[in-house]
């Protein structure tokens, strides 16, 4: 299937795969027709799927990168449970598959993640084992710090564990499609998308995000990859802070932080999607 963008063509693809739990994952991807100098690999985060990139699509597949992306388990278009999850590791092992995939397919081109939000979260559990693999990283609104005090995590985490374990299916808390951001355009897709869950996140998915942010952080130190961290400065689905915090705990020596104050969360859905993207795009060039 082909799809006209602006003045350039681009080639879009799409499929599925089988996860380590037996559960179909679906993926798709934008090629554009010229040469691939560079693949992007977008892990999306909580709630939504990777269909709602077509901002970055549209900005970068013109300027020959291809993109690609898969829905998590329990989103968009793949099966499961809804925001449900055994372990963390369902994410990753979902992207360990299809980041070979893509990598077959682009056997001597860079390849570099970017991660939104639980997907900035799931990209640096994952570049742990599999930063050798990759050129370099963009991380977008990670999700290291609950937009909550200290007390209330303290207590949250507690109840978190036993909800895990006792009804891990209990909805616990749900995206405010209000920060999102404040292109009220890109609210209004959000909250009509079929496609994105506007119910509650399942207490043991929060419970292994909680569990995970405290992992990364811990080991955030063996990450030494070039690096490139966009942060909303507006943000109210996650702590600006956590961004700063994983920065300072990063061990690359090549790593960057852009701040951008008034922007919501979704920084590529802004208003000024465009400065963002020309930020990101200088940093690929230079690596």
């Amino acid at each position: 299937m082909e799809h006209q963008l602006k003045e350039f063509t681009l080639e879009h693809k799409e499929g599925s795969f089988k996860n380590t739990n037996g559960i179909n994952i679906y993926y798709q991807c934008w090629l554009p027709k010229e040469e691939v100098k560079a693949v992007l690999l977008i892990v999306h985060g909580l709630a939504e799927h990777c269909g709602r990139y077509m901002n970055l699509v549209n900005y970068y597949v013109p300027r020959g990168y291809a993109v690609y992306g898969h829905d998590h388990q329990g989103h968009g278009r793949s099966g499961g449970d809804r925001l449900m999850v055994k372990t963390f590791d369902d994410f990753t092992n979902a992207l360990s598959i299809f980041h070979k995939m893509v990598t077959g397919w682009h056997r001597d081109k860079p390849v570099f993640l970017v991660g939104h939000s639980m997907g900035g979260l799931i990209s640096a559990h994952y570049l742990l084992e599999n930063q050798s693999a990759f050129k370099g990283a963009i991380i977008s609104s990670p999700a290291f710090k609950p937009p909550i005090s200290r007390l209330t995590m303290i207590i949250e985490r507690t109840v978190g564990r036993i909800l895990s374990k006792l009804t891990p299916k209990a909805g616990v808390w749900k995206v405010d499609p209000s920060g999102v951001s404040r292109d009220q355009d890109v609210v209004l897709d959000y909250i009509n998308d079929p496609l994105v869950y506007h119910g509650k996140l399942t207490a043991r998915l929060a419970a292994e995000l909680d569990r995970m942010r405290r992992h990364v952080l811990q080991e955030a130190y063996r990450i030494t990859l070039p690096i490139m961290i966009v942060q909303a400065g507006d943000d109210s689905l996650v702590d600006s802070e956590g961004a700063q915090i994983f920065y300072d705990k990063v061990g690359s020596e090549i790593k960057t932080l852009n701040m951008y104050p008034g922007l919501y969360h979704e920084v590529f859905n802004e208003p000024e999607k465009d400065m963002v993207f020309e930020d990101v795009e200088t940093w690929l060039k230079q690596q």
